[in-house]
């Protein structure tokens, strides 16, 4: 009897990635180049004619875009482009003075990029690349073949089926305890290998699986370089899976379009590629408070007004309410349109919410609901995406728990306006921001007003939808901060992302981490999620657990299916609120921490390998991190109050006690509940708030004080803080004397107190110059 498995739930996405075609038996199609010839030869890049195993002449194009960075492309025809390109908005190549082709007869050619250099040989075909010195940082995998001769990994070539051009492809080999980070924000172990992650952005339902809202075509490796590749395809990435000494990349698309990138240190590689795409976008101060939701739930004015006076009443930190979907008509999502039953007067509630300190920011998509009264008038005028047959496609993009939708065409330009005009409105009656939530689910078979199919579309979508609500924003409120669920290459342009719908335990709590770190290794250091979980009502202990991990992420929000607020979970409230105080405390300290990672593409949540990248335990620790370059932050992850905790080189001081550990090893920690674990760089100054109450709405305070993490220094160590805000930068350098700390201040803040942090060896008294 044939094998049966069993039968499991599935639940299937109405924008699957489409299957690329099988071949038929005995068909070829698979090719490899075996030699090339130079074509031409300008400044700092070379044009090469290709002869591969298939019998094909495929063109090559090796240069320099930049300090340290190399493009390869390879097509059929030199004009090719990726067919999303005009969506991800490449920043234009660059170079640097030092660039060069080496181009000499039978030697290697030679394509310097400084930090960077790529060595070709022609016959037969092999590209190497190598740092400034000659070593190599990474080779095209030489091919692993069969005893048979077949080959067993995807060579530099492309691939046919049918007699039309399927991908091309590209692999390249890795060294045993190589380590592998990024791809966007995949919720699975943070190190890659072994993994096939598809650049597709799904609907992740759960955020426990490598299924991700946020794909990014990059990778950063623990031996020193990174690598992105250009396209809005369903790229895929077999990570030394099939073949444990091999990464395979398969491009469905018109060209390979790659960039080797120089670090060594992940650091540099974001550097590097912010270049190449953009720095992130820096989010208005006030988005780093706590966000505070409605819920997925039935919501009204008077709702709204009341949580906000609660808020302010029981004295929590809270800059920004949030409504969800119910602000509009059920059933009517997403038209943009205030219900009028629940929410008669919006322009009033949102005078009261900003006369008591908030900020309102309102969920939307770009699906409109089928009954709603907009759908028609849009269905005629084109602004939805259609089917091959020219009919409006309404979608499932609900998965069959609310009404099928459209989807609005946003290559449309009058489309695009038409939506634009929706959000003015509301801005301009008084909305702060808006969550942009969903865009996954464009379906292959779609067509676009400019031509694109679904499948070309899918992933850049998410770009132009943030583009579209933020540049709205950006006109009205001077801000273009939009709170995004999807996004792709380039999207650190969107200055908020989150990791939507989890499931609420401690276990999405650890995926929680893993995606986050993983993101923040693909360029987008703004990043947050749903503290206490999305789906279900959290235990107290995990409601706790979840906001301190909330509290000392880079953003903060408070949502689920469930309430959130902190009076609703009375047993813990005061827990969860000391959390939420103790990021309003720390403020100084995380608002300077996101602008060095706007200045410089670093992430904010730190994965312990952006600072200690040749320790090979930093690649694998993926349930901590560091935020900011002195925190060490370790999320309980276990309802007994007690994990493991790896501490890098170096001493940190364990922040609520003041004991100093020694670090390179993994510790056991035990926290009551109303502690998390939290670790700061020995020698360290924390700049906080001036007082214990640090308030309850961030501002721009002139005055801060100093937390000084130093014990037995002797006389000539000194340490520096730089405190960023709006008003400038102030530096503070602190030296130690005998038993007394010299801080000296420099800039527009003053620094009114220095508080010692009790430290074995601490000096006895501060002095303020």
């Amino acid at each position: 009897m044939p094998y049966r498995p069993p039968l499991v739930a599935h639940e299937y996405f109405v924008a699957d990635p489409p299957e690329l075609p099988v071949r038929a038996r005995g068909e070829g199609g698979l090719s490899a180049l075996t030699a090339a010839e130079l074509v031409a030869a300008d400044g700092a890049e070379v044009m090469l004619k290709a002869v591969t195993t298939a019998e094909e002449t495929l063109v090559v194009q090796v240069g320099v875009a930049g300090e340290g960075v190399i493009r390869v492309r390879l097509s059929e025809d030199a004009a090719a482009r990726p067919r999303s390109e005009g969506a991800i908005s490449m920043v234009t190549p660059g170079t640097y003075p030092g660039a060069r082709a080496g181009v000499a007869p039978g030697e290697p050619i030679v394509i310097d990029a400084g930090s960077l250099r790529a060595e070709i040989s022609l016959a037969p075909w092999h590209l190497r690349f190598t740092d400034a010195s000659g070593a190599t940082l990474v080779e095209q995998d030489r091919g692993h073949t069969d005893i048979s001769g077949r080959l067993r990994t995807l060579p530099f070539g492309r691939s046919t089926a049918n007699g039309t051009s399927v991908a091309y492809h590209e692999s390249f080999a890795a060294a045993p305890d190589e380590a592998f980070a990024g791809f966007g924000e995949s919720f699975s172990p943070l190190d890659k290998r072994g993994q096939r992650p598809v650049m597709w952005n799904f609907d992740a339902f759960g955020a426990e699986s490598q299924r991700a809202y946020k794909n990014v075509p990059l990778y950063v490796s623990s031996k020193g370089y990174g690598l992105l590749v250009d396209s809005g395809a369903p790229t895929e990435f077999d990570v030394c899976q099939s073949t444990h000494s091999v990464v395979q990349i398969l491009v469905p698309d018109d060209v390979m379009d790659y960039y080797m990138i120089a670090g060594p240190t992940p650091s540099d590689v974001l550097d590097r590629y912010d270049l190449l795409t953009c720095r992130p976008s820096l989010p208005p101060k006030w988005a780093f408070g706590t966000w505070i939701s409605s819920g997925f739930c039935v919501d009204s004015q008077e709702r709204v007004l009341a949580r906000a006076r609660t808020i302010r009443e029981r004295g929590i930190p809270c800059d920004v309410l949030h409504l969800d979907t119910y602000w509009q008509t059920d059933g009517h999502w997403s038209d943009l349109q205030w219900d009028p039953v629940n929410f008669p007067e919006p322009e009033r509630m949102l005078d009261e919410l900003h006369g008591m300190g908030f900020k309102a920011c309102l969920w939307m998509n770009p699906y409109i609901s089928h009954l709603s009264p907009a759908f028609e008038d849009a269905s005629q005028a084109g602004y939805f995406l259609k089917r091959e047959d020219g009919e409006t496609y309404v979608a499932d993009c609900w998965h069959g728990s609310f009404p099928a939708c459209g989807i609005v065409d946003l290559t449309n330009p009058a489309a695009v306006t038409w939506f634009k005009d929706l959000l003015r409105a509301l801005l301009r009656q008084g909305v702060d921001a808006f969550k942009t939530d969903f865009a996954e689910g464009v379906p292959a078979d779609a067509v676009a007003f400019n031509g694109m199919t679904g499948t070309d579309l899918h992933n850049v979508y998410t770009l132009l939808f943030n583009d579209a609500v933020a540049d709205v924003t950006r006109e009205v409120n001077g801000h273009g901060l939009v709170w995004a669920r999807s996004s792709y290459l380039g999207g650190q342009r969107h200055s908020a992302q989150w990791n939507g719908d989890t499931y609420t335990s401690y276990a999405a709590m650890g995926s929680t981490i893993r995606g986050g770190l993983a993101h923040g290794l693909s360029g987008v250091p703004f990043w947050s999620h749903d503290a206490g979980g999305f789906t279900g009502r959290p235990t107290d202990d995990l409601y706790v657990r979840w906001t301190q991990f909330g509290a000392l992420s880079p953003l903060l929000r408070l949502h689920g299916t469930t309430t959130r607020e902190p009076w609703e979970f009375p047993a813990v409230e005061e827990q969860a609120v000391e959390a939420l105080k103790l990021r309003y405390r720390l403020m100084p300290y995380i608002y300077s921490a996101a602008v060095e990672a706007a200045r410089t593409g670093a992430p904010m949540m730190r994965a312990l390998c952006v600072d200690y990248p040749d320790d090979p335990v930093a690649w694998q620790a993926d349930l901590q991190y560091l935020l900011g370059r002195d925190l060490l932050v370790a999320p309980m992850i276990a309802p007994e109050g007690t994990r493991q905790v790896y501490l890098p080189r170096g001493q940190w001081v364990d922040y609520w006690t003041g004991e100093v550990l020694e670090g390179s090893r993994y510790v056991p920690v035990s926290k009551p509940l109303d502690q998390i674990p939290l670790f700061v760089r020995y020698g360290a100054l924390i700049p906080v708030t001036t007082t214990g109450d640090p308030g309850n709405t961030i501002t721009v305070p002139a005055e801060i004080a100093l937390v000084a993490f130093v014990g037995g220094d002797g006389p000539e160590e000194t340490r520096t803080a730089e405190i960023h805000d709006e008003d400038g930068v102030t530096v503070a350098v602190a030296t130690r004397d005998g038993d007394e700390l010299r801080v000296a201040v420099t800039g527009p803040k003053r620094v009114t107190a220095v508080e010692i942090a009790p430290v074995a060896g601490a000096p006895a008294r501060a002095v303020i110059s």
